[in-house]
């Protein structure tokens, strides 16, 4: 895996934060010197194949931008990934979750906080390939794996896009930049600048993601998280109703009951972090966790995780604020064990396997019997397992 010195071409995170992130593009020769990508071209087939895995399969037009794209959701066929009379290219999303080094280069990145860390995608084109101009509204850095592709970038204001499109191609792109990367090379692209990738040959290319939910999302999400949780008291009740002289009509007494009792609904700054610590870590909706199918007993877990550690699985999302710790969409529930003087040193230990997804068996000597408990816990339900 690459050092972050080499990742960011010289810079230190801190310089790259201060001077590229969200601002301006950033092109970074053999950011990973050597790169070929973390799997090969058949194992990757292998992948967009499968029913489990999430990929795209994208055909350009024969006869410009405006012609008939083709966009088929996975599972892919063998056949369709033998295509040569015309430029296409397959999208494997969630990389980071089949393959462990994919893992391990997602998190190179880490220097960006997790909680906007989303996945690592690869795409494999055909000479001619791509996805067409386009742009996203998140953060990517875009890592050359084999072969060569051409990009083109713009900060361009006009975003008209093709109409009809299945994706979202821009109608009138107007690059002024132009780069062909090389194994190993890494474009860094802030959110809406437009960009064009096109295959020299056959090529991969691996994307790595940053979450930007919008302000609706946001609000979907936490309106439903808070409905859980709320509790109104009373029942519409009038009274002293009086005749109206129109039965269909909803009287104004009636809006401001309703709107009184609809007052009720309120939160608080803790509630908005239990919710950010919940959405943050819930799982996507096609990730599932396997126990281990054959357990260790709770006496072997721990010789196992004193010898060689523990790690999270690579599926596992554990984040923490101001309110605790968040493990795939849940409340990790500490308990009043872990109360008094050895808090802070729990919660330090609790930190770091958030913050480096494993811990050492250094870590483990001396550990109170609560960690290893909740530690096992985890593994019977296929959050992490003892190291190697």
């Amino acid at each position: 895996m690459p050092t972050l010195e080499t990742l960011l071409g010289g810079l230190s995170a801190r310089e790259f934060l201060a001077e590229y992130w969200q601002k301006k593009p950033l092109l970074i020769r053999q950011a990973v010197p050597g790169f070929q990508g973390v799997l090969e071209r058949d194992e990757l087939f292998e992948l967009a194949c499968d029913p489990d895995v999430e990929s795209r399969y994208i055909r350009l037009p024969a006869d410009g931008l405006e012609g008939e794209w083709t966009l088929e959701h996975g599972p892919q066929s063998r056949g369709r990934l033998r295509g040569k009379k015309q430029p296409w290219t397959v999208l494997v999303q969630g990389l980071n979750l089949w393959v462990p080094e994919g893992d391990r280069l997602l998190h190179c990145f880490d220097f960006i906080p997790q909680a906007r860390l989303d996945d690592l995608m690869v795409s494999y084109a055909v000479d001619g390939g791509g996805v067409g101009p386009h742009f996203d509204n998140y953060d990517v850095f875009l890592l050359q794996g084999t072969g060569k592709r051409r990009w083109q970038i713009a900060d361009q204001a006009d975003r008209t896009l093709i109409e009809g499109a299945p994706l979202r191609i821009l109608k009138n792109f107007q690059p002024t930049e132009d780069w062909v990367l090389e194994p190993g090379d890494m474009l860094y692209l802030p959110p809406h600048w437009a960009h064009n990738g096109i295959a020299i040959g056959e090529c991969t290319t691996y994307s790595i993601g940053f979450r930007s939910p919008t302000a609706q999302e946001l609000g979907t999400e936490f309106l439903g998280w808070l409905q859980e949780r709320i509790q109104l008291d009373g029942i519409y009740a009038d009274p002293g109703l009086e005749l109206q002289q129109n039965s269909a009509e909803i009287g104004s007494r009636m809006v401001d009951q309703i709107e009184h009792m609809l007052s009720g609904i309120r939160w608080t700054r803790a509630d908005i972090e239990e919710f950010v610590g919940t959405y943050l870590t819930e799982p996507k909706a096609h990730v599932f966790f396997d126990p281990p199918e054959e357990s260790l007993s709770r006496k072997a877990f721990e010789r196992a995780v004193r010898k060689h550690g523990f790690e999270l699985d690579a599926r596992s999302l554990l984040l923490f604020s101001a309110a605790g710790f968040y493990l795939n969409g849940e409340l990790v529930e500490l308990g009043t064990e872990f109360g008094g003087e050895s808090a802070p040193a729990l919660g330090d230990i609790i930190a770091r396997l958030a913050h480096r997804r494993a811990l050492p068996a250094d870590d483990f000597a001396g550990s109170p019997t609560k960690l290893l408990d909740l530690l096992y816990e985890w593994y019977e339900n296929g959050f992490g397992n003892p190291g190697a």
